[in-house]
């Protein structure tokens, strides 16, 4: 995760079949997390978001790829 999204752990999170996901925005409290949401939702009623924190790794920890 990179120092700007570490600024942001508030995320926005559309819900797509087949357990996937796309974060649509981050945010850095979830008010303002809240507000878009609920402008998304009536810009589009069908599709389904949910408000995360999305919490960074310790910088040591970093994901490796294998």
């Amino acid at each position: 995760m990179s120092y700007s999204q570490r600024l942001y752990p508030w995320a926005i999170v559309r819900l797509l079949p087949q357990m996937q996901r796309v974060v649509v925005a981050r945010f850095r409290n979830r008010s303002n997390a809240e507000g878009h949401m609920t402008a998304l939702k009536r810009l589009m009623p069908e599709a389904e978001f949910v408000i995360i924190f999305d919490i960074p790794n310790p910088i040591g920890e970093e994901e490796s790829s294998e």
